[in-house]
């Protein structure tokens, strides 16, 4: 690795490929334009970033393993997050195009206060978005959009329409996603049946006894997927959250021990993962309607 960049600022990006710089705070990206070549190199994101890729012109590392990306797909950044980027060719030009802003660009407006819910930020590892021609026009279209609008230079309107340009390209891209979702039902439903195994297991053995109730990010780990991404996926294709399914669970292994055995409520609540008692107890009313003791007495008689 040939260095390490803290990527706090558009100007410092552009001037690593030697972009021109039209605004301080955002910049569409063309690196078909770049007049400088740039080596193996490790970027902390300060700046939010979305690349269409049209050729696989380098490698990228998010974490220990390689964002699984071709030709035509989309990848995303988020501050905060880092990457690695090492060229597979020795051409100064790649034919990749996208956006990056900087966080302060959003303050004082709605995308401000949703761009948290644009979940694709935070994919990390084989969850790039592959788009169809028609969707990669959709998104350099987007893209010219913008950058017509930066062309135009900075007035008391330019923020205003900017974000509400971006706001319609990160629309587009989550809408890009969910189809992406439904077109992977077979590998979506495979991680699925991989989830609930997993589940089984660690209820099983004394995993939950000794390791406490089990996060959404502990089995997103195990299936190799980003928390948000998995969560998206397992809603799109349940209607539910990782984090219900796993507290549905629960309750219903909770009414197995506690019609089946002779265990108390707390052993019961401890074997289940539980730090102390009354958290199953709450979670058990809210989601049967009364409390364990008392379904025991319903179900004994």
């Amino acid at each position: 690795m040939d260095k390490t960049i803290n990527l706090d600022s558009i100007d410092q990006y552009n001037k690593l490929y030697g972009l021109e710089t039209l605004h301080p705070l955002v910049s569409v990206i063309n690196l078909n334009e770049a007049t400088r070549a740039v080596d193996t190199i490790r970027i902390n994101y300060g700046v939010y970033a979305i690349y269409l890729k049209m050729e696989k012109a380098c490698d990228i590392n998010y974490g220990r393993q390689k964002y699984d990306y071709e030709e035509g797909t989309i990848v995303c950044f988020a501050p905060g997050q880092t990457a690695e980027t090492k060229p597979t060719t020795n051409q100064i030009k790649t034919n990749t195009y996208g956006i990056i802003f900087h966080p302060d660009l959003l303050r004082g407006t709605s995308l401000n206060k949703t761009i948290k819910n644009y979940t694709f930020f935070s994919y990390e590892i084989n969850e790039a978005l592959h788009v169809s021609e028609e969707e990669q026009g959709i998104i350099l279209d987007c893209l010219k959009i913008i950058h017509k609008e930066l062309e135009h230079g900075i007035d008391k309107h330019s923020k205003n329409l900017i974000v509400t340009y971006i706001e319609l390209l990160l629309g587009y891209c989550m809408r890009f996603y969910e189809r992406q979702f439904i077109t992977r039902s077979k590998s979506n439903h495979d991680v699925l049946i991989h989830f609930e195994q997993l589940l089984d297991e660690y209820f099983e053995g004394t995993t939950a006894e000794y390791n406490g109730l089990p996060s959404v990010k502990y089995f997103a780990d195990k299936l190799c997927l980003s928390p948000n991404y998995f969560g998206d996926l397992f809603k799109k294709e349940t209607g539910k959250t990782p984090q219900e399914y796993i507290h549905e669970k629960v309750i219903e292994i909770a009414k197995d021990r506690i019609s089946g055995t002779q265990d108390t409520i707390s052993q019961i609540a401890y074997s289940l993962g539980f730090q102390y008692p009354q958290h199953l107890c709450r979670l058990f009313k809210k989601k049967v309607g009364y409390t364990p003791n008392k379904y025991r007495e319903n179900i004994i008689g």
